[in-house]
């Protein structure tokens, strides 16, 4: 007879009410409703017809001990959504999950921690939140003190942290305080590369002793060579529940088919919404729309503000990613260079210009950021996709039979034999 599983979601559904907040109970909560409640009359007429959103819709899945599971899923499917479900975060609209063992999560940067803790002090915290013992703990300290990285900052309060050092802790504590189960969203992300190789390691070896991980990331080269089941989420129900193989290959097919889709019609995009991108368009040298190794490349991205947003600065960011959905560079005008200019933003429109495209042949994704006022603004995966040929870089021809998606200029010398 088989095992019981160690997850089990019976149909959940999670709805959001847009534009709708929670009632405090505070004194401070009454004073403020009371002072911003006619302020917001004029903006119920617009919000209160807004349908609900459906983060999750009869989601059902088993998940057995030992599994290497992945969540896969364009922005806004409802993967982490569904994790903070299984941790018990945010409780289901209906539907239920049953968690079988001792649950430890890493979700988002700083959760479960304390700011004005320091270090040691969130470590017993963290610890205690999980359901162990002091004695536990302790056993445990040193290893975990040491996979953070972050003795010499043990006894500061948690708020004086950088980002990468409160999430090299938070993972530290949740991977090695021994949890049956492990949750991980894409916080790793966070973390330098190092340390993203570390954590990857040390989930392997949580699998390996029989507990159970369910993984949550974008760069499919890092799932598969975790995972070995994957679901696909798409507007926040299964689709595809197969090998990490099966799975990572619908993901891909369904980025790639929602490109042909208008920008201004997608679906798929976070962001505060108050600039979005509308248009993206990629051309090769002389204007054609072929790219070529070696070529010049020059992106376009057209985007329009809200009404009040139109003197306020905003920024682009861009990243090459391959098919395997590995990121390949980044381009963003946030970091400016001596030849670079202002004056297309301020026009509703970024272009950046690569004088020599260092790609291999081959078929590249465009994931595209705006920023503006320290926000997010909008972001759309597989905004465009691109086809690179073979070409020459430097005089040296670069065909579709190497390895790797750059080239590097290089030449080839004769050694001295002395």
């Amino acid at each position: 007879m088989a095992a019981p599983p160690v997850i089990h979601c019976d149909r959940i559904s999670k709805r959001y009410v847009l534009g709708t907040r929670v009632a405090g109970r505070t004194l401070r909560d009454a004073i403020a409703r009371t002072v911003s409640d006619p302020l917001r009359r004029r903006e119920r007429s617009h919000t209160q017809h807004r349908p609900p959103l459906w983060a999750l819709r009869d989601v059902s899945l088993d998940v057995a001990q030992g599994d290497l599971l992945a969540l896969i899923g364009r922005n806004g499917a409802g993967k982490s959504t569904l994790l903070k479900v299984l941790a018990r975060i945010t409780e289901p609209t209906s539907g239920q999950a049953r968690i079988r063992g001792r649950l430890g999560s890493l979700l988002e940067v700083g959760t479960g921690f304390h700011g004005e803790l320091t270090g040691r002090e969130n470590i017993y915290l963290n610890g205690a939140i999980l359901g162990m013992r002091r004695r536990e703990i302790e056993r445990r300290f040193d290893e975990i003190v040491d996979f953070s990285e972050v003795e010499r900052f043990l006894d500061t309060p948690l708020k004086r942290y950088s980002s990468g050092m409160t999430v090299r802790l938070a993972f530290a504590v949740a991977a090695h305080l021994e949890p049956e189960i492990l949750l991980v969203d894409e916080v790793l992300a966070v973390g330098d590369v190092g340390f993203q190789r570390k954590c990857i390691g040390k989930m392997s070896a949580v699998a390996s002793e029989g507990r159970t991980v369910v993984f949550v990331s974008h760069n499919m080269a890092v799932i598969q060579s975790l995972c070995k089941r994957g679901i696909v989420l798409e507007g926040g129900a299964v689709a595809v529940d197969a090998p990490i193989g099966e799975a990572v290959s619908a993901y891909l097919r369904a980025v790639e088919s929602d490109a042909a889709v208008d920008l201004g019609e997608r679906q798929d995009r976070s962001g505060w919404n108050e600039v979005w991108l509308t248009e993206v368009e990629v051309r090769g040298a002389n204007g054609a729309g072929r790219l070529a190794t070696g070529r010049p490349a020059h992106f376009v991205f057209r985007v329009e503000r809200a009404r009040g947003f139109e003197r306020a600065r905003i920024s682009c960011r861009f990243t090459v990613v391959n098919l395997l959905g590995h990121p390949v560079a980044t381009f963003s005008s946030d970091d400016p260079g001596p030849a670079d200019t202002e004056a297309a933003a301020s026009e509703g429109k970024f272009g950046c210009e690569v004088p020599e495209l260092p790609l291999v042949p081959g078929r590249y994704r465009i994931d595209v950021e705006v920023h503006g006022r320290a926000y997010l603004q909008d972001a759309i995966e597989g905004a465009a996709f691109i086809d690179v040929e073979q070409g020459v870089k430097r005089g040296r021809p670069v065909g579709g039979e190497g390895r790797g998606d750059v080239v590097v200029e290089h030449r080839w010398t004769t050694p001295s034999l002395d």
